[in-house]
């Protein structure tokens, strides 16, 4: 390891258990938190969640402002149980629909700027099982308790079953296999980061606003690499939450984000994507055919580059819109409210940012944009 990277993981590596609920709401100031949830058909494991946290940090120690569920199309009952467990159920697809849609977790955790009023955004994935309100407080921790920090990523043990038992680090196979080495390679800076492709994270408003966010998988090292650049390294930590027990994804499903990671990585060192699919093959009828599928590369632009986020911000609140609205339960026949996708028009794919662009431009050349009139 780099020294200077030693030097960052001794400073800035935390644990959970370092962190009071009690304490950090005493030393909250004023700052409002907002936790979101980005969910697809998570029927069975968003209530425990929503529950779980709601219970612990909004009833019991209220140190987070609101719970945010952004559900990007859900065929089963997550929106309904979600909302049950004391959720504001969103459709991402409703979230300011003039800005267009487009199914992806990046492009939920886009939305949600617009829908949520925290200057602290703490994202927390919600196929999560047995979470403890740690999840929460560990990664508050550090933004409440040191103004110079930007971002707090999370890092666990990951168990996988497998046919012959439980491998206790077997997860996590996309970050062993594709963004650990890539991060080595091009962002070794970033070589000390021990979950890079982690879905718990948390940020300040100020700078996610500034950022680019890929709509697909690709959204998370897509912030890691873009926040190194914009705050250094001294402005990122990361903090141990012990375990992370989720669903597990087949091996044909991680190519498809591990192909988006790449080509999200690729973007940022200026190399174009030629060809955003990805051909498998499986054996069927005793040979090997081959299946093409898309890879979703585009990205929104910075949220403060859009003039509906910018307005909002002004007034003093959310700007979903209607859609800050709880949205109704497909399964329910529409009588709790309305589905997601069935809102606003709009151009389907929206102001995305697609083919080769610098660093720079994508980053820091938010500013000239801010320029302009909203």
């Amino acid at each position: 390891m780099r020294q200077d990277v030693r030097e960052w993981f001794r400073a800035r590596s935390y644990h959970a258990r370092d962190f009071d609920p009690v304490a950090l709401l005493a030393g909250k100031n004023g700052t409002r938190v907002s936790l979101v949830l980005p969910a697809l058909d998570e029927q069975d494991t968003v209530g425990q969640v929503v529950g779980t946290l709601r219970s612990a940090l909004v009833n019991r120690v209220p140190l987070v402002d609101e719970i945010v569920v952004v559900d990007s199309g859900s065929t089963d009952r997550t929106r309904r149980v979600a909302a049950e467990a004391g959720a504001r159920v969103l459709a991402a697809a409703e979230i300011e629909p003039s800005l267009g849609h487009c199914p992806g977790k990046g492009e939920a955790l886009w939305k949600s700027l617009f829908a949520t009023s925290g200057d602290i955004l703490v994202f927390v994935d919600a196929d999560l099982v047995r979470v403890g309100p740690h999840y929460v407080t560990g990664l508050l921790g550090p933004l409440l308790t040191d103004p110079s920090v930007s971002l707090v990523k999370a890092f666990y043990d990951r168990p996988l079953a497998t046919e012959t038992g439980v491998a206790p680090n077997g997860g996590g196979r996309v970050t062993e296999l594709v963004a650990r080495p890539l991060l080595n390679l091009y962002w070794p800076r970033l070589s000390g980061v021990v979950q890079p492709l982690a879905g718990e994270y948390a940020a300040r408003r100020g700078l996610l606003e500034r950022l680019p966010f890929p709509r697909g998988y690709g959204v998370e090292i897509g912030i890691l690499i873009d926040l190194l650049d914009l705050a250094g390294l001294d402005g990122l930590a990361q903090v141990d939450l012990g375990r992370r027990e989720h669903s597990h994804q087949s091996d044909q499903e991680l190519a498809i984000m591990a192909a988006s990671v790449t080509q999200t990585a690729l973007r940022r060192l200026g190399l174009a994507v030629t060809e955003p699919t990805l051909t498998q093959f499986r054996r069927a009828g005793g040979t090997q055919r081959g299946r093409t599928r898309p890879v979703q590369v585009d990205e929104r632009p910075p949220a403060l580059s859009v003039p509906e986020y910018r307005r909002g911000r002004t007034t003093g609140g959310p700007v979903g819109g209607p859609a800050s609205e709880p949205v109704g339960d497909p399964t329910d026949g529409g009588r709790s409210g309305p589905r997601a996708g069935t809102g606003g028009g709009g151009d389907p794919a929206g102001p995305t940012r697609t083919g080769r662009t610098p660093r720079q431009s994508r980053i820091s050349g938010v500013k000239s944009q801010l320029d302009q009139p909203a």
